[in-house]
């Protein structure tokens, strides 16, 4: 079964993955094998930029670049497919596969949670990119701090049941000191669906106009 996004009435694809199965004439198949392709990949794509990370001495959690990579995916996915890379991701790492930060695996993590979370975030920014958000920058750049949040409201929360802690412990280990760079990486983020967008109507626009003939 297909995972593409419904476009809204008259927009044409409601997300830039859209872009890759909305071609015309596309049978059943291949539209079903063209979903996988995006879900493997957005599963791959942050399994590696979450690898970029630096361990804190003080908190089992590191600095990374995995919510980038959550936020834009799920962005250029859409909700169903976001879902379903980051639920893939989970499971990959939760059957012993080295994807999470700093190639660690398994169930038993206290920063489990997070990856939890990462699923509700990447569902969310591709629901609200299916919606047109993602043309504008301000509106993707509130969506992605949204994201984030979600992120953290299942993360906090495990890592104190997980460690023994009290929420504000808890927060103060897993929240506080992240909250600068994820700021940094929501307003990253955000810009992806606007810039490629506008790149896909200059693509397009370029493609309709007549081409001067040579003398």
């Amino acid at each position: 079964m297909a995972l593409a996004q419904p476009a809204l009435a008259g927009r044409g694809p409601a997300v830039l993955a859209d872009l890759v199965t909305a071609s015309g004439g596309v049978s059943q198949v291949r539209a079903w094998a063209t979903d996988v392709a995006l879900v493997v990949g957005g599963a791959a794509w942050v399994a590696v930029l979450g690898q970029i990370a630096v361990p804190l001495g003080f908190t089992p959690i590191p600095l990374s670049l995995g919510t980038l990579a959550v936020l834009s995916a799920g962005s250029a996915l859409g909700a169903k497919r976001g879902a379903a890379a980051l639920g893939l991701f989970l499971v990959a790492g939760a059957a012993g596969l080295p994807v999470f930060a700093g190639h660690h695996s398994g169930l038993g993590l206290p920063t489990l949670g997070y990856v939890l979370g990462y699923v509700a975030a990447a569902s969310f920014a591709g629901w609200a990119a299916a919606r047109g958000t993602d043309r504008s920058y301000w509106r993707t750049l509130i969506v992605m701090v949204g994201a984030s949040a979600l992120i953290y409201a299942v993360g906090v929360p495990y890592l104190a049941v997980a460690m023994h802690l009290t929420l504000a412990q808890a927060m103060m280990q897993g929240l506080v000191p992240f909250l600068v760079g994820d700021l940094v990486k929501a307003a990253l983020a955000a810009a992806v669906g606007p810039v490629a967008w506008g790149l896909v109507k200059w693509a397009g626009r370029d493609r309709r106009e007549p081409r001067a003939e040579g003398r």
